[in-house]
C-alpha cells in the first residue's frame, strides 16, 4: 500500500460523491420548473443510496470480480467477499478501490434523471436505474476498466480503447439511455417554461467542475503527475468549452446566458474525460473549444430537428462530448482508430439493446409516465407531498 495513493484517492472518491450530492442535483434541479425541483433531488438522492447498495451487492463483483476472462466479473466478490482491510488493488486498499468505483456508478445512472424529469414515475425511476447500473454499466466497466475484451490484450491487440474515465463506460452508455427513454416517454405538456433557477445552475456546474478533479485525477489511481497533468487539463477544457459556447451563443441570438456558459462547462468536462489520461494542455483547448460550438449545435440537432425532448440535453452534452473525447484520442494519435470507434460501436449497441429491454420489462411493472394532472401540478407536492418553496410561511 502506498500512502499517498490512499490518500488523494480518498480525496478523489469524496469529490466525485460531490459531483451528485449536491452538484448534479442543484444543476438539473435549478433547470426544471420550481414545482419538480424537488423531485429531482429525491431522484439524484435516492438513486445514489439505492446505487451504493446494489454496488456493494452484486455491481462491483461484476465489473471487477475474477469471472470469466474478459466477459463478465462474476459473483465472487458479492457483498465484498474475501475483501477486508488488508487486501490490496494495485497500491490501493482494495476496499478503497471499490468506494472510488461505487462513486461512479451512483453518478452515472444519475446522468439520465437529465432526460426524464418531470413527467416520469418514482417506481420507474429507481427499478430501472437499479437494473441498468447491474446489466448495462457494471459488464461495460469490467469489459473496458476490469480487463475485458475491449481493454489490452483484448479483441484490438495489444492496446485496447483508450477510456481514461469514462467517455465511454459514463458518458456514451448514459447518454443513450437517456435518450431512449426520453423517446418512450414522449415530450413534456409544457416545454417552454424556462429553469427556474439559473442561479441553482451555476452552483451546481460549479460544484461539478470541482468535483471533476476527483473523477478525472483520481482515475489515475494514484498521487503522480499522471493525476496532476489529468486535473490541469479538465480544468483547461472546461475553462475554453465555457467561453466558446458562451461566444457562439451571442454569435447566434445576440446574448450570451449564465446558463449556456456553464452547460459549456460542462460540455468541455464530459469531452475531456476519455482523454485526461493522454490528454497535453494544448490539446485540452483543443479539445474544449470544439466541444463548445458541437454540443451547442447537438441540443439543437435533438431539440428542434429530431423533436426529442431530453430535457436537460443528456445527450447533446454528456453523449456527444463524450464521443467526441474518445474520437480525439486517436485523432491526437494516443490511441488506434480502430479501438476508439469499435469499442464506442461496441458499447453504443449493447446499451441500446439493454436499455430497450428494460424500459420495456421495468414498464410492466410500473408506470413510466405520471398522469396528466401529476404532471400540471407538479411532482413535488404531487409524488413528494413536499414543496420546494412556501412564500406564506
Amino acid at each position: 500500500m502506498n500512502g499517498a495513493d490512499t490518500a488523494w484517492i480518498i480525496t478523489a472518491t469524496a469529490l466525485v460523491l460531490f459531483m451528485s450530492l449536491p452538484g448534479l442535483a442543484l444543476f438539473y434541479g435549478g433547470l426544471v420548473r420550481a414545482r419538480n425541483v424537488l423531485s429531482v433531488f429525491m431522484h439524484v438522492y435516492a438513486i445514489a443510496c439505492l446505487m451504493s447498495v446494489l454496488w456493494l451487492a452484486f455491481g462491483y463483483s461484476i465489473a471487477f470480480g475474477p469471472g470469466e476472462p474478459g466477459v463478465w466479473g462474476g459473483l465472487g466478490k458479492s457483498f465484498l467477499m474475501g475483501v477486508d482491510a488488508d487486501s490490496l488493488s494495485g497500491t490501493l486498499p482494495e476496499v478503497l478501490f471499490f468506494a472510488f468505483q461505487m462513486t461512479f456508478a451512483v453518478i452515472t445512472p444519475a446522468l439520465i434523471v437529465g432526460a426524464y424529469v418531470e413527467r416520469i414515475g418514482f417506481g420507474f425511476v429507481l427499478l430501472f436505474s437499479s437494473l441498468w447500473m447491474l446489466l448495462c454499466y457494471a459488464p461495460v466497466v469490467h469489459w473496458i476498466w476490469g480487463g475485458g475484451f475491449l481493454a489490452d490484450g483484448g479483441i484490438f491487440g495489444e492496446t485496447g480503447v483508450i477510456d481514461f474515465a469514462g467517455g465511454i463506460v459514463v458518458h456514451e452508455t448514459a447518454a443513450i439511455a437517456a435518450l431512449m427513454i426520453a423517446v418512450f416517454l414522449g415530450p413534456r405538456r409544457n416545454r417552454t417554461t424556462p429553469p427556474h433557477s439559473p442561479g441553482f445552475v451555476m452552483i451546481g456546474a460549479a460544484m461539478l467542475w470541482v468535483g471533476w478533479f476527483g473523477f478525472n485525477g483520481g482515475s489515475a489511481l494514484a498521487a503522480d503527475g499522471s493525476a496532476a497533468m489529468a486535473i490541469t487539463v479538465t480544468h483547461l477544457s472546461a475553462a475554453t468549452a465555457s467561453l466558446t459556447w458562451a461566444l457562439w451563443e451571442k454569435i447566434k441570438y445576440g446574448k450570451a446566458s449564465l446558463v449556456g456558459l456553464v452547460t459549456g462547462t460542462i460540455a468541455g468536462l464530459a469531452s475531456i474525460t476519455p482523454a485526461a489520461g493522454v490528454a497535453g494542455p494544448i490539446e485540452a483547448l483543443v479539445i474544449g473549444a470544439v466541444a463548445g460550438i458541437l454540443c451547442q449545435e447537438a441540443v439543437n440537432l435533438v431539440r428542434n430537428k429530431l423533436k426529442i425532448d431530453d430535457t436537460l440535453d443528456v445527450f447533446a452534452v454528456h453523449g456527444v462530448g463524450g464521443i467526441f473525447g474518445t474520437i480525439m484520442i486517436a485523432i491526437f494519435g494516443h490511441g488506434s482508430f480502430v479501438a476508439q470507434f469499435g469499442a464506442l460501436v461496441i458499447v453504443g449497441v449493447f446499451t441500446v439493446v439493454v436499455s430497450f429491454v428494460l424500459i420495456k420489462l421495468v414498464a410492466l411493472v410500473t408506470p413510466l409516465r405520471v398522469d396528466a394532472e401529476t404532471e400540471t401540478n407538479g411532482l413535488d407536492l404531487s409524488v413528494h407531498g413536499e414543496r420546494a418553496y412556501d412564500i406564506t410561511s
